[in-house]
């Protein structure tokens, strides 16, 4: 499946993984399941997960840690296959 079609199918899913002030670290084993069982998960990565950086330099390294690919990210929400 390509990009376009992973990121035509993600526009309807919900968010199912929230990151906040306890960082990356807290949601990785939850987000590693949640890609094993479906195709795409939808990350809301929220202000207080950020503090200096950027949403697309966290969802990185989000995608990094759970050996996943970074399909898109649209303002704070990303989506990983």
């Amino acid at each position: 499946m390509t990009d376009e079609e992973l990121r035509k199918q993600a526009h309807d899913l919900d968010v199912t993984v929230w990151v906040g002030k306890s960082g990356i670290d807290a949601v990785t084993d939850e987000l590693a399941d949640q890609l094993a069982d479906r195709e795409l998960v939808k990350v809301k990565l929220l202000r207080s997960a950020r503090g200096g950086t950027t949403t697309d330099e966290l969802a990185d390294e989000l995608a990094d840690r759970v050996n996943a690919d970074l399909i898109e990210t649209r303002g704070n929400t990303a989506v990983l296959h």
